[in-house]
Formats: C-alpha cells, sequence, structure tokens
C-alpha cells in the first residue's frame, strides 16, 4: 500500500488529480494493476467514493 500511496502522491503532484478527486479516479491510470489495487483499498475499509486524500492522510499501513 506504500507504493500505491507514493504513486498516488506522485500524481497528485504533478496535477493529474486533485485531493478531493474520488478514489476511482485512479482506476483509470492503473489498467490491469487496479483489480489488484482496488481489493487492498477495499480491504483496509476504504470505498471507490472516498476522496484520495483518505488514502494520503494514512500514516502507516497494518499489512500482514
Amino acid at each position: 500500500m506504500v507504493k500505491l500511496q507514493r504513486s498516488v502522491q506522485s500524481l497528485l503532484e504533478s496535477d493529474i488529480i486533485k485531493p478531493t478527486d474520488s478514489i476511482w479516479k485512479i482506476a483509470l491510470l492503473y489498467g490491469d494493476e487496479w483489480q489488484y489495487w482496488k481489493q487492498e483499498l477495499l480491504e483496509f475499509g476504504f470505498t471507490m467514493q472516498d476522496p484520495i486524500s483518505e488514502l494520503l492522510s494514512v500514516e502507516a499501513w497494518d499489512e500482514e
């Protein structure tokens, strides 16, 4: 998830997405990898309607 978070932060800094955009918007940029990332996000309790800023605000991921 840290990898996704860094990639999304980079997209944000490049003005490709905005912090207020919904998470589903990044699906368009991830193509074949999106199913994997979507499942990961859902397991962490995110919905595709959550703003990207919520994904970026996570300071530590409890990945086991």
